[in-house]
């Protein structure tokens, strides 16, 4: 079968853009249907996938299309300086290395399984030819733009050439779906001469580039053994069965969509998964998937989803910024019906009047209604008297992990409907009671987990090193902590003695939660962090970069800044009650990098995914923080191929005596290390820290998920 359209036969725009435009209908398809050749220069080998799984494939394949694709390789700077220098045995091993880890972490991927097995018998039968470029520093301004902006090329059968150039990333579940397509300029070569002038330099530029005649510029040809591995999954493919089921999971995608217009963003395949998985139990349960990987736009397509069922939407958050983000996006991303929305706590006080909210939660009502509020504003009599209760009610808790507090859990008798939680870490350490009426409520989790290594190897989030930076306590920081210990040990005893048990609910009893906490500020707030955080960026830091330092608390924020700045560093704070515009500073960070040093307001609910650096210098108790720190650090973002996370690991001051007090101290800082470096690019990072655990007879393998909540109510 052979399909004879040109590409003449399609009018194009100058250019497109996601706002206004359905740029997979508008203009990749219809070019991929009529050309017989596309050449394109692209990101990495990964994103391949988002090139070849479309409808318009099989038209392509039928025509004896072929593509030729130049991408980069997933390395780090120094990886990339060394491969810049051209061919050598260790180079060449250096690139295959790098590939074959991108190509075993697409098919360890379940959601892009057969997107995987479909490239893989692409290259295989030379449908696709793929070689590796590496600029490299010396790299002509021109040139390394234009290998930036991803140029592509469309040829068909009788000559006719379409030029296109932009921040476009093709996805298998729709064109615009990621949100990371901004616009693309467009020049066929039959329209006036300067378009024709356009597409001719652009395709010299690519044939120069991959000949490896560019200066400055380094052009490998694709690993013989990556070919090997793709070959060996190749074995036995249908790729007519495999595109049947790509277009299945991109059904599945349309149909979730929260803005149903063309060009609307669509979910990725763990989120429709999950959405599946959550109907077929009744509409109830929690989504455990990492933080950074889409949760809130998942459940933005639930409600999408109840609203058409003329269900009000209850939103519950746990602070201002998650409310103010929560309205902010979803007015961004349901535009195509009227929705009606309801602020409740940090000051919006108008469902205070009597009969507004009963109003507003009333079954019936032909109208797109939703109502977002603060968890302590929900948790109040007031407002669950006021709330018309019944199935018509969706009930969506972000951070609902937050609902489980002694307080907030009085929002658990608010009788709805379908439920729907969401959280990276929906247990809750220490405090067993508050777990067991979460996932009563909510019917538990949906299974199965998306965590931060599926969220990694699914391209969801960024890749990272981790980076443990050693300090010690004071002596009077020290004689402070065992003092506070023994006074826990014996609190311990007398209450299990007490109680007949062998273990304390840490939340049940206040005293020892308070101790806990006072123990756990000596870590946080130790004197040699300051120092240790001047020292590492002088070492590390490099002008250019977007580095988040965590504090504490404001007192020693202030301690950090001041010293910072007198080291000569560009640094400035974001912090909830700071003077000033938040938005102006985050804005600023965004366009010119530097030191932005903070505290708590970052742990939930702000997005600044460009940020490239973080040095941690105080994490709390509980696990759930610094798991949230650095799934925000990991966010995807333009030209950040990896992050780069270093944590203020706080070791005991030994004495003959104290060996037992600093296995707390030790045991604590050990257990974040674990989580942080198992999913790093550099695991031996923690080589070092089992190190540690040996000397002080520690199980390493036993330290993970301890911890204990501290709900600010």
């Amino acid at each position: 079968m052979k399909y004879e359209m040109s590409l003449t036969s399609y009018e194009y725009k100058a250019s497109y853009n996601k706002a206004e435009n359905d740029i997979a209908e508008e203009f990749y398809l219809p070019c991929m249907r009529s050309s017989v050749k596309y050449d394109r220069i692209s990101g990495y080998f990964s994103s391949t996938i988002y090139i070849i799984a479309w409808s318009a494939l099989k038209e392509f394949i039928y025509n004896n299309g072929k593509i030729r694709l130049i991408c980069s390789p997933y390395i780090t700077d120094t990886d990339e300086a060394a491969l810049a220098e051209g061919y050598s045995a260790r180079n060449n091993q250096l690139l295959a290395d790098s590939i074959k880890e991108e190509v075993e972490a697409l098919f360890d991927s379940p959601d892009l399984s057969s997107p995987a097995r479909l490239l893989a018998y692409l290259v295989t039968e030379e449908i696709i030819d793929v070689k590796i470029a590496v600029p490299g520093i010396q790299t002509d301004a021109d040139a390394r733009r234009i290998f930036h902006d991803k140029v592509g090329i469309f040829s068909d059968s009788i000559g006719n050439f379409v030029g296109f150039r932009g921040s476009m990333n093709e996805t298998f579940k729709g064109l615009s779906s990621d949100g990371n397509i901004e616009s693309i300029d467009v020049f066929p070569n039959w329209v006036d001469e300067r378009d024709k002038a356009r597409v001719d330099n652009a395709k010299k530029f690519f044939e120069r580039l991959w000949h490896n005649e560019v200066s400055g510029i380094v052009v490998y040809q694709f690993p013989l053994a990556v070919k090997n591995i793709l070959k060996d999954k190749a074995r036995g493919v249908d790729w007519v069965q495999l595109l049947d089921e790509i277009k299945v999971i991109e059904s599945v995608s349309i149909k979730w969509k929260p803005e149903k217009r063309p060009g609307g963003k669509s979910p990725r395949p763990h989120q429709t998964k999950a959405l599946e998985d959550w109907v077929k139990s009744d509409r109830r349960g929690i989504f455990e998937h990492a933080t950074g990987s889409g949760k809130t736009f998942t459940a933005m397509c639930a409600i999408r989803q109840a609203l058409d069922k003329n269900e009000t939407a209850l939103i519950l958050v746990p602070s201002r910024d998650l409310l103010t983000q929560w309205h902010d996006e979803l007015q961004k991303t349901i535009v195509d019906t009227t929705v009606y929305y309801l602020l409740c706590g940090d000051g919006n006080v108008g469902w205070r009047k009597p009969g507004t909210l009963h109003s507003w939660t009333i079954k019936g009502k032909q109208q797109n209604r939703i109502i977002l509020s603060t968890m302590d504003t929900a948790a109040s009599p007031d407002f669950i008297q006021q709330v018309s209760q019944g199935d018509h009610i969706f009930l969506v808790a972000d951070e609902v992990h937050r609902l489980g507090s002694p307080r907030r859990r009085q929002v658990l008798t608010i009788n709805t409907g379908a439920r729907l939680g969401l959280s990276a870490t929906p247990y809750r350490y220490g405090d067993p009671e508050g777990t067991k009426a979460l996932f009563a409520y909510f019917s538990g989790i949906i299974p199965p987990p998306f965590t931060l290594n599926d969220a990694i190897k699914s391209g969801v989030l960024t890749r990272y090193f981790y980076h443990p930076q050693k300090l010690s306590l004071s002596t009077e920081e020290q004689t402070q902590w065992n003092k506070i210990t023994d006074e826990i040990r014996r609190l311990i005893a007398r209450s299990s003695c007490n109680d007949h048990q062998t273990t304390v609910n840490i939340i049940s009893n206040p005293k020892l939660k308070m101790l806990l906490i006072r123990r756990a500020r000596i870590i946080k707030n130790a004197v040699g962090k300051v120092p240790l955080a001047i020292e590492t960026l002088r070492n590390h830091y490099q002008s250019g970069q977007k580095w988040i330092v965590y504090c504490d608390n404001i007192s020693q924020l202030e301690d950090v800044l001041h010293s910072v700045m007198a080291a000569g560093f560009d640094a400035y704070v974001y912090y909830a009650e700071m003077a000033g515009d938040r938005e102006a500073t985050l804005s600023y960070f965004e366009i010119n990098g530097g030191i932005l040093i903070s505290i708590k307001c970052l742990d939930e609910g702000v997005d600044i995914p460009s940020t490239t650096h973080a040095l941690i210098l105080a994490s709390s108790q509980n696990p759930r923080e610094f798991i949230q720190r650095r799934g925000r650090i990991l966010r995807k973002s333009p030209e950040k191929h990896f992050a780069h996370l270093y944590d203020a690991i706080t070791m005991p001051l030994l004495a003959e005596d104290e060996n037992s007090n600093s296995l707390s101290i030790i045991s604590a800082e050990l257990s974040r290390a674990i989580q942080f470096g198992e999913n790093a690019e550099n695991p031996a990072c923690i080589t070092d820290l089992k190190n540690i655990a040996v000397d002080f007879q520690i199980d390493f393998n036993s330290l993970k998920d301890r911890g204990m909540e501290d709900d600010d109510e």
